[in-house]
């Protein structure tokens, strides 16, 4: 199948485009304009901004894909503008959707299969959550709640675009070109000491290791269900447990304990509430209908590692 990666130079997107290649896929990299020098190796690279419609409609029309795959996001920014990484990333979850939308319909395009997030769930219910959850589109941050609000949006498009759509949720990645990578930020962090555990670490995460957000988008394009999935580890874990694992994995200090009333304040409402009331996700309908599973399944046996 001829098939069009948006957002190929991404954590995911990049070796993406290699494995749907090898599997006999003819593979079309959608970047940006100045992203042409970390496009992957792919049979075209089209160059065009998601949030440039005029650009991007008869961009993706010429290169006339029979599937389309939604990885993008601008969290490469997080680094040097975390909030300028958010607000894009929310503008691309929504106005770059409905373009890309727009754009593979053109094409005559008949899949979509878009990238979301697993834990952006409510913190309600059972520890460990499946697809029917609500999304927490009310948190009481306005960081967060733009986040899930976009997420949410992306999700209502790609299940009303007409065309057949897959929802990927994925859960919170580790492995290469990823914060929780040896060298990435959330790795620095623990070696520096500054992330601390706070209250009883309750906080439910449930773990994907690029690889499988891989495996579970090849599983996508080629599959011929349709919906919403959570693509996770079978081994969801409260911060309590994976936090000091991967202090030990990366020989830096154990996490020192805090009151949970102080953590916002060190750590900002995002991470304290990953660390203290955010609830895992349960993959059972991916591996059911798209008969995907991880081939990590544990993030034991990997986090901290790579």
């Amino acid at each position: 199948m001829r098939v069009l990666v948006a957002g190929a130079t991404g954590v995911v997107g990049y070796p993406l485009v290699g494995v749907l290649r090898a599997r006999g896929h003819e593979v079309i990299a959608l970047v940006r304009e100045g992203s042409g020098g970390r496009a992957p190796e792919a049979d075209e690279v089209v160059v065009a901004d998601a949030l440039d419609r005029d650009a991007l409609l008869p961009a993706v029309r010429a290169a006339r894909p029979e599937v389309v795959v939604h990885q993008m996001s601008a969290l490469r920014l997080l680094r040097d503008d975390p909030p300028e990484a958010f607000a894009r990333t929310a503008r691309l979850r929504t106005e770059g959707t409905a373009n890309l939308i727009d754009a593979a319909r053109a094409a005559g395009a008949r899949r979509l299969v878009a990238q979301s997030i697993a834990f952006a769930a409510a913190p309600a219910g059972d520890p460990v959550l499946d697809e029917d959850a609500p999304l927490y589109v009310d948190a009481p941050d306005p960081g967060w709640a733009l986040t899930v609000r976009a997420v949410a949006e992306l999700e209502r498009q790609v299940s009303s675009s007409g065309l057949a759509g897959v929802v990927l949720r994925y859960g919170t990645l580790y492995g290469p070109r990823t914060a929780y990578a040896r060298t990435g930020a959330t790795a620095r962090s623990v070696l520096a000491g500054r992330l601390p555990l706070p209250g009883d670490g309750s906080g439910i995460m449930s773990f994907l290791h690029v690889e499988d957000a891989v495996g579970a988008a090849v599983a996508a394009v080629e599959a011929d269900a349709t919906g919403v999935f959570h693509v996770t580890d079978d081994d969801p874990a409260p911060a309590a447990q994976w936090l000091p694992h991967l202090a030990r994995m990366l020989a830096g200090p154990s996490p020192r304990s805090v009151p949970t009333a102080l953590a916002p304040r060190l750590l900002g409402w995002f991470m304290t509430h990953q660390l203290t009331s955010a609830h895992g996700a349960a993959n059972d309908r991916a591996r059911t209908a798209l008969g995907w599973k991880p081939t990590r399944p544990s993030w034991r046996d990997g986090l901290g590692r790579e």
